[in-house]
């Protein structure tokens, strides 16, 4: 106890006025791996960060201050034979085993054991957006939700269960799929608790935007137990695509930075160490270009 108190008085923000957002993507975090780093090892410490799917692991790594861990959970992770894989997704284990990768990894003696006392005596505010599949919304669980690191993989494990290619998430009482159905950026919670500026972590290039879902018939027959599901993934493109024109739309007006991957070498189901750890690289050396840019957003210049 008395090393958490004296944790908490060291572990500061820096940065107040300013919500930092990490967009979800699955492996495609291993580029923005390199943004995050980035960010913590020029001591960049933002008091409000949300995040959704795998955006939600950044989080948590970025609270837990472990440049580390963020770049193992999208990089070496793969070297991992308890990774996932086809094999798996046959066995129904998931395309990622989540369960492994979420609930066992972080424990201590696992391949990402998670510092969960820095994590919880981090001052910084945290949101993490989960789809329900019965209620069919996201809901955002707060750091003050948690009380044990099971709680907290569990609530990353649910916001990063991808559809169709992961089994779901029982947690709480309810049962979660990957929060990026409900548009993957999470701008409506960080615009609800009265943030005016924000600093967006995306994994895609600029001038992406989401197409519409092929097969709609196929995906409605799969989650016909759970209609608001397949509702949700039919109009994901909508949502997301009209999130980044309001980011547009506050960049141009000077209330947001955009970061966006000069180039992506990777899928969202790469599984491949050496692609993996390119792209974290080039997501490195990006960040170490553009910082200037960002310090002078933020006002730190």
């Amino acid at each position: 106890m008395e090393e958490n108190k004296t944790a908490s008085k060291t572990i500061k923000s820096n940065i107040k006025d300013t919500a930092l957002i990490f967009e979800g993507g699955g492996m495609r975090a291993s580029y923005t791996a390199g943004f995050l780093n980035t960010l913590l090892k020029n001591q960049l410490h933002f008091d409000y960060v949300a995040g959704i799917s795998a955006g939600s692991s950044h989080c948590v790594n970025y609270l837990s201050r472990d440049p580390e861990r963020a770049r193992r959970s999208f990089v070496e992770i793969a070297q991992d034979p308890k990774f996932g894989g086809w094999k798996s997704f046959i066995k129904g284990e998931g395309f990622f085993r989540s369960s492994y990768l979420y609930e066992e990894t972080s424990l201590p003696g696992g391949t990402l054991p998670l510092d969960f006392d820095t994590f919880m005596a981090n001052p910084a505010q945290l949101r993490i957006g989960l789809f329900e599949r019965r209620l069919g919304k996201v809901l955002y669980y707060r750091k003050e939700d948690i009380t044990a690191m099971e709680d907290l993989m569990k609530i990353v494990r649910g916001s990063s269960s991808l559809p169709i290619f992961m089994p779901p998430t029982d947690y709480d009482g309810r049962s979660f799929v990957d929060g990026g159905l409900g548009g993957g950026i999470a701008l409506d919670i960080a615009k609800q608790d009265g943030y005016q500026k924000y600093f967006v972590v995306l994994t895609r290039e600029k001038g992406y935007r989401k197409s519409p879902l092929k097969f709609k018939h196929a995906i409605r027959a799969y989650y016909r137990n759970y209609p608001k599901v397949a509702q949700a993934m039919l109009n994901r493109h909508v949502i997301y695509n009209k999130t980044l024109d309001e980011l547009e739309a506050l960049e141009r007006q000077g209330r947001a930075f955009l970061v966006y991957p000069e180039t992506m070498p990777v899928s969202n189901r790469e599984v491949s160490f050496d692609k993996l750890a390119d792209s974290y690289q080039k997501g490195y050396a990006q960040g170490q270009r553009d910082l200037p840019k960002w310090l002078r957003f933020l006002g730190m210049a």
